[in-house]
């Protein structure tokens, strides 16, 4: 019975600084992604979390290597994911194999995600744009004049 005291205690005073809002969507995002119940270590990161949109790091591993290039024209579903996956380096990711892959990723994720909790802002990704107006094509003459400076550069 005691060492039930015990336990509450820590449950309780570990989770002291989240309201009851916040344990409660914890213990919803822990039962909806754990098979088991958590630790206290694990209900305070599901706690700390919030409800900010992010996905949880294997989601948005698999959203950055399966994201289309342009990479920055992609739909992310939170701007982190796009961070994570250029500071992990795209070609990393789509060369290496999850196993070693995956770490880099959940490691600079995990930072990203810090650094949001402690309330910078990340800025969306510029999306290239293509330009709107064509450039106009070349007279036969200025394509010859072209063609010529390309062979002389050459040697051809």
């Amino acid at each position: 019975m005691q060492t039930l005291n015990h336990a509450k205690r820590l449950w309780l005073e570990s989770l002291a600084g989240f309201s009851p809002e916040e344990m409660v969507a914890g213990a919803k995002r822990a039962i909806k992604q754990s098979e088991y119940l958590p630790t206290v270590h694990k209900m305070l990161q599901f706690c700390a979390e919030g409800d900010n949109g992010l996905p949880d790091p294997r989601a948005a591993y698999r959203e950055a290597c399966n994201a289309p290039s342009p990479k920055a024209n992609h739909k992310w579903s939170h701007p982190a994911v796009y961070h994570a996956g250029r500071a992990a380096d795209w070609f990393f990711l789509a060369n290496n194999p999850e196993s070693s892959a995956y770490p880099v990723f959940a490691s600079h994720y995990k930072k990203i995600c810090e650094r949001l909790m402690a309330g910078e802002n990340l800025p969306a990704p510029s999306q290239t744009q293509l330009e709107h107006q064509p450039s106009k094509p070349l007279s036969k003459a200025e394509n010859a004049k072209k063609l010529a400076e390309l062979r002389a550069q050459l040697k051809i």
